[in-house]
């Protein structure tokens, strides 16, 4: 597996994160938009329940690389 085409999810139980190493360019929008949830320096770097899921996406589309994007959870009910 080539490390510089690694996709992850984070999820907040409402809404997933997914980010695409290959993508970023590192301009820092997550960070200086939302720093309770993005987290360079911490492992993971990506805390979703740190956050609204409002925030959250309104976060992502803020960034320019397009290595963020998001899925709305499927609820299922019983």
């Amino acid at each position: 597996m080539n490390s510089n085409d690694l996709t992850k999810e984070y999820t907040n139980g409402e809404v997933t994160i997914v980010w695409k190493n290959g993508l970023c360019k590192h301009a820092a929008e997550c960070v200086k938009n939302n720093p309770d949830v993005f987290k360079p320096k911490e492992k993971p770097w990506i805390i979703a329940e740190n956050s609204t899921t409002e925030k959250i996406i309104e976060t992502i589309k803020k960034c320019p690389s397009g290595a963020l994007t998001y899925f709305i959870n499927n609820e299922t009910t019983t």
